[in-house]
């Protein structure tokens, strides 16, 4: 079992993903993220990566297979990591806090990042389809869509925070200040 599972939660653009790959190149976290198996699915199904069709997957498993499915898989897999740093990126629903939470040495934690900031960096980074070509609106109508709504409530009950509107050397400054407060050894 793992002595420290992170689970960031924040809005899309924030460095969930900046912060994960951080934690496995410095520490050898295992990561973990939500979007992966939607990815996977997508992929295999030979359909775009956007996020609209991965909020319609999402929307639709989890109304098959129960709103707690992907919070579930990812548990499992936690646990049955062998490193002792995991991570888990991706969180948004208060389901996937009381599915994870249980878990031993788990924190959750919010990153915090000014809405201009996150819109210049998600059109930079191209993660998804149709990003780079995405106006400040459509941007913001996203934050509505059903998988994002709930997110700010979230992260409202994340017991560790960070900001996150600088650059990437003071992003790393905050995450090693975030592991000595946890007090996590590697």
């Amino acid at each position: 079992m793992p002595s420290l599972i992170l689970g960031f939660v924040g809005q899309a653009g924030c460095g969930k993903g900046t912060i994960a790959k951080y934690l496995k190149d410095m520490y050898g976290a295992t990561t973990f993220s939500f979007s992966t198996s939607m990815r996977d699915v997508l992929h295999r199904l030979h359909l775009e990566e956007s996020r609209d069709n991965m909020i319609k997957l999402s929307e639709t498993l989890r109304h098959t297979f129960g709103e707690d499915l992907f919070s579930r898989v990812i548990a499992e897999d936690a646990r049955e990591a062998s490193t002792n740093l995991v991570v888990i990126e991706g969180i948004r629903r208060h389901m996937d806090i009381a599915t994870l939470s249980p878990l031993p040495n788990f924190v959750l934690v919010s990153i915090d990042v000014d809405p201009d900031v996150r819109f210049g960096r998600l059109k930079n980074r191209g993660q998804n389809s149709g990003e780079a070509e995405m106006t400040k609106e459509q941007f913001l109508a996203e934050g509505q869509r059903s998988t994002e709504i709930t997110i700010p409530t979230v992260m409202a009950e994340a017991s560790e925070h960070l900001k996150n509107d600088g650059s990437l050397e003071d992003l790393k400054i905050e995450i090693e200040a975030l592991l000595k407060r946890l007090q996590y050894k590697a």
